[in-house]
């Protein structure tokens, strides 16, 4: 009998709702997010996150369930994102995954979301395409860290950021050059337009010449480049900004330089031939080009999640949740909402 999980996402702002069929089977995937609600102030208001939560989830998982043509009697269990993530959002999910999980009498599983977001990457891949151990990076707006992966439900830290996740220094570079929130396809688009090598930008590297990242002294770099070197000086208007889009690319560079060369050092030094992708980053066109063609050139395979599935989502949810059903690994009813 084929087995359906119900996926549940709410960490952030996105309210997400899923039926996966054995791990990677996709029934249905709702996402309700809350990009509008959170663009007036240029980022997330936990606040009105978890408002919004409490508003959608009941018709986002009803629609799921309605989309896959399934009932909860159908389901053999219930996965939910409990960490990380912003405490007040997970417990809008979790609450109503324990809800319909002990009303209904199925299992409960917690999910990590950031080892959801790493099997992601593989849930396009044939079946056994993906081998392990190997190297997963995570970049988002929350997050940008390496592990080593040594199965869907086994993930080692090997480094992380010292400062700001790459998805973040996006959005604060996207508002120094008057670009929309969220600033990653904004930022994106408009390099499209500019010349990546005009801006020498400075690339992180630790002084152990150890794995890390950091973005704080790049977002530093390019607001004093906007300001004409002088810090003080106020950060010009939009229209005051003639080189916008070479401003825009060579940032993108030094942010996918950082992470591919990383990546791939990483990825020597476990020995591992494969790299997962994960995280909204993960969708930026130029880091899936250089990443795929440098590992290919070092006889290393990439794996990217779809684009739907870089983003917050519960298809990641539903999907990994099905690797702990298969293995046993359930949670109790007190299990709890973990923002580390």
């Amino acid at each position: 009998m084929t087995e359906l999980i119900l996926g549940i996402e709410s960490s952030c702002d996105e309210t997400a709702a899923a039926v996966v069929a054995e791990g990677r089977s996709v029934l249905s995937s709702v996402v309700d997010s809350q990009v509008a609600e959170h663009a007036l102030y240029g980022g997330v208001v936990p606040e009105i996150a978890s408002r919004s939560h409490l508003r959608s989830i009941l018709p986002v998982i009803d629609r799921a369930l309605d989309e896959a043509g399934c009932g909860l009697d159908d389901l053999a269990a219930i996965a939910v994102t409990h960490r990380p993530g912003l405490v007040g959002s997970l417990l809008v999910g979790l609450s109503a995954a324990k809800a319909l999980a002990f009303t209904r009498g199925l299992p409960l599983i917690g999910v990590h979301h950031i080892e959801a977001h790493v099997y992601a990457a593989t849930m396009g891949a044939p079946r056994d395409a993906v081998r392990y151990p190997c190297v997963a990076l995570v970049a988002s707006g929350g997050h940008t860290a390496l592990y080593l992966s040594r199965s869907p439900l086994e993930m080692s830290q090997l480094a992380t950021t010292r400062d700001d996740a790459a998805g973040e220094a996006f959005d604060k570079v996207a508002h120094l050059l008057g670009l929309p929130y969220p600033g990653g396809p904004a930022v994106s688009a408009l390099a499209e337009q500019g010349d990546p090598g005009a801006i020498p930008f400075p690339r992180y590297r630790p002084k152990d010449g150890g794995l890390g990242f950091s973005f704080s002294g790049l977002k530093t770099a390019v607001l004093y480049h906007l300001r004409g070197g002088d810090a003080l000086a106020p950060t010009p208007e939009v229209d005051q900004i003639p080189d916008r889009a070479d401003v825009a690319a060579s940032f993108q560079e030094a942010v996918v330089d950082a992470l591919v060369k990383t990546t791939l050092r990483a990825a020597g030094q476990e020995g591992c031939e494969q790299v997962l992708v994960a995280g909204g980053v993960a969708c930026n066109r130029r880091l899936r080009q250089r990443l795929a063609q440098e590992a290919l050139e070092e006889g290393i395979a990439t794996f990217f999640p779809e684009p739907e599935w870089c983003t917050d989502n519960a298809v990641m949810i539903a999907g990994l949740g099905w690797h702990h059903l298969s293995a046993g690994q359930l949670s109790g009813f007190d299990l709890d909402a973990l923002p580390r």
